[in-house]
């Protein structure tokens, strides 16, 4: 697939390969294999796809603790990593003689040393729960809205603010792994400009495209599943009813439970 893309178009590529465990996707199958087969696996994707990016391009790897470390690797021979990001998803099930996993990874890496990157576009709105005043009594770092005090704080590489699409939400598909639309924003957001080119090679429920739709980016992805592709074309067609993004309004992110 990969000798059939033209030279140099992504401006952003992200990528969320199936992980390292043993699970069915509508039918095809992708089952665990050893740690090292795995960065064999992450090396291959990553090589066939690597001309396909500008000079200036950002790429985030999505993963999980037990391939974290084969991403990382296998990323690190092609790209610059510049952070790893590591968010909270409410979804997992306990374990009794283990730690419930309820996190996963996301790699951060550039072409190279010029890149882009959008601070003001992905500050978090965050409540104060005890409000500064300066000696005149006016708000410091901080302002009044609503009943409310907020600040707008600069993002960290921990998102605890991400909600795992659930049945009610009008984002939710059957894709057992489905990644949520405001996970992908933040990316899209800060790694790119409006008009940009978003590349995904691991599209699934079509939750890049759709974000990139809704932030004004150029998109496209591979999928090999029909019915996944199905899905990405129906939520492509209602983003012209609504462009909203869960925790998304006014230029930024709120808090969690904040709207």
């Amino acid at each position: 697939m990969s000798r059939f893309l033209p030279q140099g178009f992504v401006d952003l590529l992200i990528a969320d390969p199936p992980y390292n465990m043993s699970k069915s996707y509508n039918g095809t199958s992708f089952s665990r294999c050893s740690e090292n087969e795995y960065e064999e696996y992450t090396e291959s994707w990553i090589s066939s796809l690597k001309h396909t990016l500008k000079p200036n391009a950002s790429v985030y790897i999505c993963s999980e603790w037990q391939c974290s470390g084969a991403v990382q690797r296998a990323a690190s021979r092609h790209f610059k990593i510049q952070n790893r990001i590591t968010w909270q998803r409410e979804k997992g099930r306990g374990a009794k003689m283990n730690w419930k996993n309820s996190s996963e990874d996301i790699w951060f890496c550039t072409a190279g040393a010029d890149y882009t990157f959008n601070i003001e576009k992905v500050k978090q709105k965050k409540k104060v729960i005890a409000p500064y005043r300066d000696k005149l009594g006016e708000p410091k770092d901080w302002q009044k809205e609503g009943k409310g005090a907020f600040r707008l704080t600069h993002p960290s590489n921990i998102w605890f603010d991400i909600t795992v699409p659930f049945w009610s939400m009008a984002e939710n598909t059957g894709h057992p792994t489905q990644k949520p639309e405001k996970l992908i924003a933040k990316l899209i957001l800060a790694s790119s400009n409006e008009g940009d080119f978003v590349f995904d090679p691991f599209l699934g429920s079509g939750t890049t495209s759709v974000a990139a739709k809704k932030l004004s980016r150029n998109f496209a992805g591979v999928e090999r599943e029909k019915y996944y592709c199905c899905l990405t074309e129906k939520r492509l067609e209602n983003t012209r009813e609504s462009k909203s993004i869960q925790g998304y309004k006014d230029g930024c992110f709120w808090d969690r439970n904040c709207l």
